[in-house]
């Protein structure tokens, strides 16, 4: 009896095999057609009253500038400040943080020239100025020391009362762990002693996320709100994640949008949005982390809620000097009110 083997065409690959070969270009194709951002050019989201962060000039002292090698003219020139503050009107902007960090070791915040701060809020009489103070933990912040947190409380109260014109104080630490309970008591002894009526604002961190485990630079939901308690404007950080694809930093963007203002109480949110190119960093890629990406995302999480919350405040732009004309215009394009 004969058995007859039928000769094969060519080698034969196990289904399993050829099912992971094309599950790439499955992804690939799944992800070009993902749509996680939004795009919304009709303004619903511009309430005119973003914020921005500015730089240490507009405000610093001459130290500064030697130190720095820094022309003041640049800054100090009456016409330059009107310039300025016209730009940020135009588009919207309300709160204003100039650069008054980093904060002695001893917690003496950044001395100011008196004469250059009147100057400033003539021209910005119709913003709030709020002073960016803080610094690195553990370099220029040493919040678990009493004596440094007595230090830095009065010389921010003592800033606000030599110019009452000020709107508050913008306090800025980093890096800051969730849970940090020494952060928490200098939050509320600055809540407690700051003049009536100045606002307390915070750079916050956005929520922890499997796209960016590292924990010193998220705060969980409970942090987050026991802060917002104690705070009249959470400013939040959203950006240096380390993502390197433009459709997940949209989404996650969309998903911070929709937690932090859910987190909010009864402050005020400012979504805090990248204008900065930090190339050859592993923290920050300028290609993702946009204003083009931060923006879809953004009208994504603001289109989940039914109506804006109340503690939606708007957008604020890190940094006024890294911002350019091209820049300007997206956002004009992308996010404004027409006028």
């Amino acid at each position: 009896m004969f058995s007859f083997k039928r000769r094969p065409f060519g080698p034969r690959l196990p289904i399993a095999a050829v099912l992971l070969s094309l599950l790439p270009v499955g992804l690939g194709l799944l992800y070009q057609r993902w749509q996680p951002g939004l795009q919304v050019r009709d303004g619903r989201h511009d309430l005119r009253s973003n914020g921005i962060w500015l730089q240490h000039g507009w405000l610093g002292d001459d130290a500064w500038f030697a130190r720095n090698g820094r022309d003041p003219t640049a800054f100090r020139e009456p016409a330059r400040i009107r310039a300025l503050a016209q730009r940020l009107a135009k588009h919207g902007i309300l709160y204003v943080f100039p650069h008054l960090c980093p904060t002695s070791r001893e917690g003496l915040i950044a001395p100011v020239d008196d004469a250059q701060t009147e100057r400033f809020l003539d021209a910005f009489g119709n913003f709030r100025v709020i002073p960016w103070v803080g610094g690195v933990l553990g370099r220029h912040v040493f919040l678990a020391s009493p004596a440094w947190r007595d230090r830095f409380r009065t010389s921010v109260i003592s800033l606000l009362r030599e110019h009452p014109r000020l709107a508050g104080i913008h306090l800025n630490v980093e890096p800051l762990r969730s849970g940090d309970a020494n952060f928490v008591a200098l939050v509320h002894e600055l809540r407690r002693d700051l003049p009536a009526g100045k606002v307390l604002s915070l750079a916050a961190f956005p929520p922890p996320t499997l796209w960016h485990p590292f924990p010193q630079v998220h705060w969980d939901r409970a942090y987050f709100k026991e802060l917002a308690r104690r705070a009249d404007q959470m400013v939040v950080m959203m950006y240096d994640t380390a993502i390197p694809l433009q459709l997940v930093y949209q989404r996650q963007i969309a998903a911070w949008t929709s937690e932090v203002l859910d987190w909010a109480g009864d402050a005020h949110i400012l979504l805090g949005v990248p204008a900065y190119d930090d190339p050859g960093v592993a923290y920050h890629h300028p290609r993702v982390e946009n204003l083009y990406n931060a923006l879809l995302g953004i009208h994504r999480g603001l289109s989940s809620f039914a109506a804006l919350p109340k503690s939606y405040s708007g957008l604020a732009i890190y940094s006024e000097w890294e911002m350019d004309d091209r820049e300007w215009t997206l956002l004009e394009t992308e996010f404004e009110k027409s006028r």
